[in-house]
């Protein structure tokens, strides 16, 4: 690495497609290029949950 503007330097993922049909070309993705959503049912549920259960306090507050 003699060049000092390439170190600490990302390079974007190569795309395939163009314009509106333009995505990350899977072949170059790695686990290391990825997302993780392991957690992403679990919060879905708790703001499902959230949403199903009326806030009491502001029930009792428009009376």
């Amino acid at each position: 690495m003699n060049d000092p503007l390439q170190r600490a330097a990302s390079s974007p993922i190569p795309v395939v497609g163009e314009g509106c049909l333009q995505r990350y070309d899977p072949d170059a993705m790695t686990a290391e290029t990825g997302c993780d959503f392991a957690g992403a049912e679990d919060l879905w549920e708790q703001l499902e949950s959230a949403v199903d259960k009326p806030d009491t306090a502001q029930d009792n507050s428009q009376s």
